[in-house]
């Protein structure tokens, strides 16, 4: 099999899923695809939400002691949680990142799934995964932890597209080649990691943290006024939410 990787899924972390969650369906234009009960054993509990191919979860603590939760207590609630990648060797690229010091935090095991999660200590920034679902590397074929149909649930009529995650550091190209070595994309000159499907865009700030998402949207004009009728806070083509800043360009 010829190597690939892509971005699969995007994992904001929030104090309760409600009401964000809701809010970034009714502004997205987005359908929850599948609440996942295996999280509970972490102290967990999620809904995804596909746009296009690339899922979005949110995930919430429901009792003390969680990493979930000892993150938000760390970042004060800013910047996503995880970013997580299907490719065809979890296992091989989970040893390279072990083999430059990164270590691995969990390995999920649920055939036909299997995931290599490495220490966001070590990623810096954010929780890094990688994943391979057995016979499907159709990038709409099965994807277990989005549900059975996850693929009904795709909405394009307002947001089209996850186009880029924006990562904030001190020393951005210090970190996009950290990430770059450790997903084995190489950066460019503009401290981007460019893939197929997405493109990482780190850029100065004052603590490491994944701090934004950027999406393709039909109308963006009629998405910031979504969420400004939610009480958030607009300014130019951005407003925060779940601890990220959301970008909208049509």
């Amino acid at each position: 099999m010829a190597p690939y990787l892509r971005l699969r899924q995007i994992c904001l972390v929030a104090p309760q899923l409600a009401p964000v969650i809701s809010d970034i369906a009714e502004i997205m234009g987005l359908s929850v695809c599948y609440r996942d009960g295996n999280v509970a054993k972490y102290g967990l509990e999620n809904a995804l939400l596909p746009v296009d191919t690339i899922l979005l979860e949110v995930v919430a603590p429901f009792k003390d002691g969680t990493t979930a939760g000892r993150f938000i207590e760390k970042t004060g609630g800013r910047g996503g949680y995880m970013a997580i990648f299907c490719c065809n060797d979890p296992d091989e690229r989970g040893r390279n990142a072990n083999a430059m010091g990164v270590r691995t935090a969990n390995v999920i095991d649920h055939a036909p799934y299997h995931g290599v999660q490495l220490h966001p200590r070590d990623c810096r920034a954010a929780f890094i995964e990688f994943n391979h679902t057995e016979g499907s590397d159709d990038i709409l074929g099965a994807y277990p932890p989005a549900g059975p149909d996850w693929q009904k649930f795709i909405r394009k009529d307002v947001t089209q597209a996850l186009t880029a995650v924006e990562m904030q550091s001190p020393d951005p190209h210090g970190l996009a080649a950290h990430w770059g070595k450790i997903i084995g994309v190489a950066a460019n000159s503009d401290a981007e990691l460019k893939l197929p499907n997405a493109t990482f865009r780190f850029v100065k700030g004052a603590s490491e943290i994944m701090s934004g998402l950027e999406f393709r949207v039909a109308d963006a004009a009629r998405v910031l006024h979504a969420a400004r009728e939610k009480g958030l806070a607009v300014a130019g083509n951005e407003f925060l939410l779940g601890g990220v800043t959301f970008r909208v360009h049509s």
